[in-house]
């Protein structure tokens, strides 16, 4: 298979090596590389790479994406795949796949470090030709899931899971670090060690349903803990706006009492 790699920083030369090492013809661009790594034929244009293509595979900053796109997609031939890893927002993903025409759009988040994990990174797949791309990457030790929807439903899934992975990373970051300037952090660390390992769904419920019920007093201990982060001069801006959301819920439930 012709493969096209439109981007090549670390992340385009990790999979660009992959797929030429599965056999794969490698053809690249990239406007500030003007040497072709080792095994790759350098195209003049993104649109020169993705007229030879059978896939293309973009791996541009989300800026880019669109111009890319508008690039590549007028001249690839009907039935040929398009794949856009960039970080781009769903909508943009959707507004892509929509001038796509003949040719297989597939939105793909990518849900690890692809610089630790190399093409072994997992991703998941939305769009026409999504079980294509599937079949591929899973050739070159990928696990990819591929969810209903057209394009923008893998980039929605993915960022769904940012709004809790990456907000929890934060939260644990700020109170580890808390616990550290009180002199408390294998406590501190304990008490998150136990609340991970718990019933996830019971906790999920739970956080539902007394968040909210409770949000009045909670957003004052949040204020409280807050004042505490600062006495300590450690960062709290987790801290903050939990309280803030707090208050929020406490304001909608008395508009909904009232």
């Amino acid at each position: 298979m012709k493969c096209a790699i439109i981007g090549l920083g670390e992340v385009g030369q990790i999979y660009s090596a992959a797929l030429r090492g599965a056999g794969h013809e490698i053809i690249g661009f990239d406007p500030f590389v003007s040497t072709a790594p080792e095994g790759m034929t350098l195209a003049a244009s993104a649109a020169d790479a993705a007229a030879q293509a059978d896939l293309v595979l973009v791996l541009t900053g989300a800026a880019a994406a669109p111009a890319v796109a508008g690039e590549c997609l007028p001249v690839m031939a009907p039935g040929t795949y398009y794949a856009d890893l960039t970080s781009s927002s769903p909508k943009v993903m959707q507004e892509l796949g929509a001038t796509a025409g003949a040719v297989n759009f597939i939105d793909v988040a990518i849900l690890g470090p692809v610089i630790a994990q190399g093409a072994q990174t997992p991703l998941m797949a939305s769009g026409s030709g999504a079980e294509h791309f599937a079949s591929l990457l899973a050739s070159l030790g990928a696990q990819v899931t591929v969810v209903a929807g057209g394009p923008g439903s893998a980039m929605s899934h993915k960022l769904l899971r940012s709004v809790f992975t990456k907000g929890l990373a934060s939260v644990v970051i700020e109170a580890v670090r808390a616990g550290a300037a009180a002199g408390l952090e294998p406590w501190i660390r304990e008490e998150i060690s136990k609340t991970l390992a718990g019933d996830g769904q019971a906790v999920i419920d739970r956080y539902l349903t007394g968040t909210a019920k409770h949000a009045v007093r909670r957003a004052a201990e949040m204020r409280s803990t807050g004042g505490y982060l600062e006495d300590l001069g450690v960062p709290r801006e987790m801290t903050e706006a939990s309280a803030s959301a707090m208050e929020r819920m406490a304001a909608d439930n008395r508009m909904s009492a009232s």
